[in-house]
């Protein structure tokens, strides 16, 4: 007989258990030691990142050419709900003054651009193409009174997702 086979004819079936759990568990354990670890850790990102909307409303982000479209797309499509300047509706919240104003202010506009195109109209929800989405957005821009500049409103999410909507112009720097 050789050695081995001697080995597990020592004691009874709970000694062989007991060598069995010990010999999984060191096993076990020295796969865990020898893992590979990463040799350089993953940086945190900034406090400031780039989840944070670096423009605001008030750095004329949509043209004047822009919020005339979606005035003309909003009367047909909008004010039905929402009222004929966008301000009041019997069916719809406003989306102009201080009722729309406290409600996003904080928030972006690739946030508001995606209620829009999800949820609006109200009986067609989507119906409309992202551009006619994005000149009705430069209307309600338009409407509450933040300026226009000289770049059109991007069509992108995740571009307007960059754009905070501040209630109050920010102080000067």
């Amino acid at each position: 007989m050789n050695p081995p086979s001697r080995f597990l004819q020592f004691g009874g079936m709970k000694t062989k258990i007991a060598y069995a759990i010990i010999f999984l568990a060191l096993i076990g354990s020295f796969g865990l030691a020898t893992r590979a670890r990463p040799v350089n850790p993953p940086q945190q990102a900034p406090a400031a990142s780039s989840d944070q909307p670096s423009r605001s409303v008030w750095d004329g982000v949509y043209t004047t050419e822009q919020a005339k479209r979606g005035a003309a797309m909003a009367d047909r499509e909008c004010s039905t709900c929402h009222g004929a300047a966008l301000t009041s509706g019997d069916e719809a919240p406003a989306l102009a003054g201080d009722g729309f104003l406290s409600e996003w202010d904080g928030q972006n506009l690739g946030g508001l651009l995606e209620r829009m195109s999800k949820t609006m109209p109200q009986t067609d929800p989507g119906k409309l193409t992202g551009q006619e989405y994005v000149y009705i957005l430069a209307d309600v821009l338009s409407l509450n009174k933040f300026p226009a500049g000289k770049t059109e409103l991007a069509s992108s999410p995740d571009a307007l997702k960059q754009i905070r909507i501040e209630a109050t112009k920010p102080k000067a720097k």
